[in-house]
């Protein structure tokens, strides 16, 4: 009888720390599903795209992705320009301060402007350079001067739809921090079916339009950031019942000297770190392609495919950041708390079934894609290995964006970038230049330490000193 009222009990606390009632699930599929529809679309179409640009040759598909991850690097760091204003943004929204939301949407818009420069800059002077990092594995010298040709042609292109990227961000982010996700998930979904078709025509020339191949592929991509880009800012400017911050939003770009400061102060780890951490996850893909040629096209198949079924737990972070975020806006700590238990244990559980469907899909996928065989079961090691890992990484994003929301920004800077390339990038530098290890050994091996992150992770949760209001001096002030 003991035992079992001791095993009873332990079930008991096991469900109230990780198990959600029907209203805390419902709450979060209100703010998960808009998100994991966008993003699935959103990767679905990067995938048909990627065959597409594969139809018309592997040289040029591998030359995509390189200039795709030039591309990763930017996305990743305007998303950490507005992260740090976009913590605010969740917390003043739980606080009901339209005014202070007024205020993060401004300092995000200074911030886009900054990051903008600074990435045309960088592009324009030295994409030949960066794209050619990833040429210097073992393989015919001709299809790197070609992957080098097709890489600038699309890199070049490209560069038109910065601006219109960065201006949805940060408009889609305010959006997502009021718990309005619907309005970028319809305005996403119309922006890469707009993608879709343009790719098909301008790829392959079809209803009298050229035939541009990556060129054309290119020109899609731009054409549908600025259609998504319209589609929020009409919608968003035409309701502002519903919008209440929009009200008055030009009337000025000054944001309060005060806030600037602190935003900055909190915010500039998160730029950093997702700069960083993103060259660390590019660098990290060169030194595997030190191996060869080859390992560029399998790791471009293997990140599209990979991609579309880490839509879970990459949208569950949104749903961490905005519940726990306003749960900490409104002074209720023990929820936040509560949130961020029931929701690290969601994502791990759905991460564990979708990780398993990938292993068994892994194989019939590779095959959709137009190249020798060697490459696709190089795909598929690839895939499997991280869906192997997915329900770590599950554990790492959700730790992430919960000590972020408390603001313990300088801590996510560490648990993410330094850990990245003071572990990650030397162990796997190391192993590529010394260990006599195949790339087959290599990949799974370089990825082990993020167990041991995990971890910490699920320590700093469990110590509960991330969960602070950061919004209540500044209503004071």
């Amino acid at each position: 009888m003991e035992k079992a009222s001791y095993l009873s009990n332990i079930f008991a606390k096991f469900k109230r720390t990780f198990i959600g009632d029907r209203e805390f699930y419902k709450t979060v599929m209100v703010l998960v599903i808009p998100i994991i529809i966008q993003n699935s679309i959103s990767n679905f179409v990067n995938l048909l795209d990627n065959i597409m640009v594969g139809q018309v040759g592997t040289a040029e598909m591998s030359g995509v992705a390189i200039a795709n991850q030039l591309i990763f690097v930017f996305n990743l760091t305007v998303f950490g320009g507005l992260a740090g204003a976009g913590i605010f943004g969740a917390q003043f929204f739980g606080a009901g301060d339209n005014e202070g939301l007024r205020h993060t949407f401004r300092y995000k818009l200074w911030a886009s402007v900054v990051i903008f420069a600074v990435a045309l800059t960088v592009f324009l002077s030295g994409g030949d350079s960066l794209i050619s990092l990833f040429l210097k594995g073992d393989g015919d010298p001709l299809e790197a001067a070609a992957m080098l040709e097709h890489g600038r042609a699309y890199l070049r292109i490209m560069l038109w739809g910065l601006l219109p990227f960065i201006l949805s961000q940060v408009y889609g982010s305010t959006l997502r921090e009021t718990g309005e996700t619907m309005l970028p998930m319809k305005a996403s979904i119309v922006a890469v079916l707009t993608n879709l078709c343009f790719n098909y025509v301008l790829i392959f020339g079809k209803l009298g339009f050229p035939k541009l191949g990556v060129e054309g592929a290119a020109i899609a991509t731009v054409i549908s950031r600025y259609v998504e880009l319209v589609i929020i800012v009409v919608y968003t400017h035409r309701h502002t019942a519903r919008f209440g911050f929009v009200v008055g939003l030009y009337r000025s770009m000054r944001v309060p000297r005060g806030l600037a400061l602190t935003i900055s102060q909190k915010g500039m780890p998160l730029l950093v770190n997702e700069l960083m951490w993103s060259i660390g996850v590019s660098t990290l893909t060169q030194i595997f392609s030190t191996y060869e040629l080859n390992v560029v096209a399998a790791l471009n198949i293997s990140n599209t495919i990979t991609n579309l079924f880490n839509v879970v737990f990459i949208s569950m972070g949104t749903a961490v950041a905005v519940m726990v975020g306003q749960a900490l806006g409104s002074g209720d700590m023990s929820r936040a708390k509560e949130y961020s238990w029931k929701l690290i244990f969601f994502s791990v559980c759905t991460c564990i079934v979708i990780g398993t469907i990938l292993v068994v899909v892994a194989p019939v996928i590779s095959q959709i894609y137009n190249t020798t065989e060697y490459v696709r079961s190089l795909a598929v090691h690839f895939m499997r290995i991280s869906a192997l890992y997915m329900p770590i990484f599950a554990i790492s994003h959700c730790t992430y964006f919960t000590i972020r929301s408390g603001g313990k920004t300088f801590i996510t800077f560490v648990f993410d970038s330094v850990y990245t390339w003071v572990i990650i990038v030397p162990l796997a530098y190391l192993i590529a230049k010394y260990a006599n290890f195949s790339i087959y050994t290599a990949y799974p091996v370089c990825y082990l330490p993020d167990v041991f992150k995990s971890v910490i992770g699920v320590y700093i949760i469990k110590k509960g000193k991330w969960a602070q209001n950061i919004v209540a001096k500044q209503q004071r002030a």
